[in-house]
């Protein structure tokens, strides 16, 4: 097969696809990107920019999709000139989110295109207007997310299948679409990340963790409400209190992924912490920033219990990086965990707005070591069993990508 790629921040999601496509050295792998990526063993990347930017002032509820049409339209250039050259895909496989795939299907009306289905915007019951904290103030943000869609809505018209990372992100897709969309796990390399009962790790250059002590997890790429750090932050005095003994990693940059920003000047991290921070004691407390992955699976192996909180949204693969290192977890009762948290079997489940009650699991399976074991490798057999990269995510990617150039990559 001839594939193509595309993807904003090559490889993404699509970083055990694109290199095992590759490997079979009957197909042709080309990627387009706007971000700078060298190219890889048998994968040719194809770099390009937009030629303009944005509009000043344009309108807030089409600012969006202006933005994606930019990009649009510098991904339809870049594959003329790619298609003038003598290239022809077969498939086309890309992340629609930022728009660049939308006009492929122009350029090559029979390429089959599938487009991989990470979130489809709703104005209730989802991540908008989930926490009462941060309500919506303007009623025409309804319009808004619906104008939010419409990249969506247009890519719907020229795929020809989907892939989806967990059976809950696909079903928010509409029903007309949704019966196009595999779900199919990008994967978690568990023989890489598994339980290490020697994992250490140095703080400043001065703090040596073990094993031994008593830790717990946070991760957030970067620490907001939409991944619960609030939630985190209001259980530690609770916490530190039951636990005298306990430390609190918190992993996490200061910026914004998901969600509005904070007021301007300030951070959602200090925020917060500035509501608990006199009422805890601050040396047990480490907030390690971003961390190279390299030590970042070191910190999960020496977990003691490892929290994981999410709004309604896009599930986090530290989640299920954390289930393979054997983590015992605990984490938010909203949809997204369902599918990989059973209650009392592979972890525990909360109430993603009662930091008390996260406070008092934390502490009972601090207390419990024969249950944390038990969670643990529960958590790590499931993952074994429905996120292995090896043995079940990648072989079906690899199917789907091999059905679709049949056009029948469809559930």
């Amino acid at each position: 097969m001839r594939i193509l790629f595309i993807h904003q921040n090559f490889p993404g999601q699509f970083k055990n696809l694109a290199p095992a496509l590759a490997k079979d050295p009957k197909n042709e792998v080309v990627v387009l990107t706007i971000n700078q990526c060298p190219n890889q063993d048998r994968i040719r990347v194809i770099n390009y920019k937009p030629t303009r930017g944005t509009t000043p002032n344009m309108h807030p509820w089409v600012s969006d999709f202006e933005t994606q049409t930019i990009r649009g339209e510098a991904a339809f250039r870049a594959a003329l000139k790619l298609r003038d050259e003598g290239f022809t895909p077969d498939i086309i496989i890309a992340h629609p989110g930022w728009g660049e795939s939308m006009f492929l299907k122009d350029v090559w009306p029979k390429a089959k295109l599938g487009i991989y289905c990470e979130f489809f915007y709703h104005a209730d019951g989802y991540d908008v207007g989930f926490d009462p904290e941060f309500p919506t103030t303007d009623p025409g943000n309804v319009c808004r997310l619906r104008l939010k869609n419409v990249n969506n809505l247009v890519h719907f018209q020229s795929a020809d299948a989907g892939i989806s990372p967990t059976h809950w992100q696909a079903s928010t897709f509409p029903k007309a679409f949704r019966r196009h969309i595999t779900v199919i796990h990008d994967g978690i390399d568990t023989q890489a990340i598994q339980p290490n009962p020697n994992a250490s790790l140095t703080l400043n250059n001065n703090l040596v963790l073990s094993r031994q002590d008593e830790i717990v997890t946070f991760v957030n790429r970067n620490l907001e409400p939409y991944r619960g750090y609030h939630t985190f932050v209001r259980a530690l005095p609770s916490l530190l209190k039951q636990r005298p003994n306990a430390r609190v990693l918190i992993v996490g940059a200061d910026d914004v992924s998901y969600g509005s920003r904070p007021p301007q000047g300030k951070k959602w991290r200090d925020i917060f912490f500035d509501e608990v921070k006199d009422q805890i004691d601050l040396s047990r407390v480490h907030f390690v920033g971003h961390i190279p992955y390299q030590y970042f699976i070191p910190m999960l192996q020496l977990s003691t219990v490892h929290v994981y909180l999410t709004y309604p949204f896009v599930l986090s693969w530290s989640l299920l990086e954390a289930m393979s290192a054997g983590c015992s977890i605990v984490a938010s009762d909203t949809p997204p965990l369902h599918e990989a948290i059973r209650p009392n079997e592979t972890g525990r489940l909360v109430s993603f707005f009662d930091p008390l009650a996260l406070a008092n699991e934390i502490a009972d399976l601090l207390a419990n070591p024969e249950e944390r074991q038990r969670l643990g490798a529960n958590a790590r057999e499931f993952a074994i069993k429905n996120y292995d990269l090896k043995t079940v995510c990648l072989p079906r990617q690899l199917a789907w990508a091999k059905q679709l150039k049949n056009g029948r990559a469809f559930t």
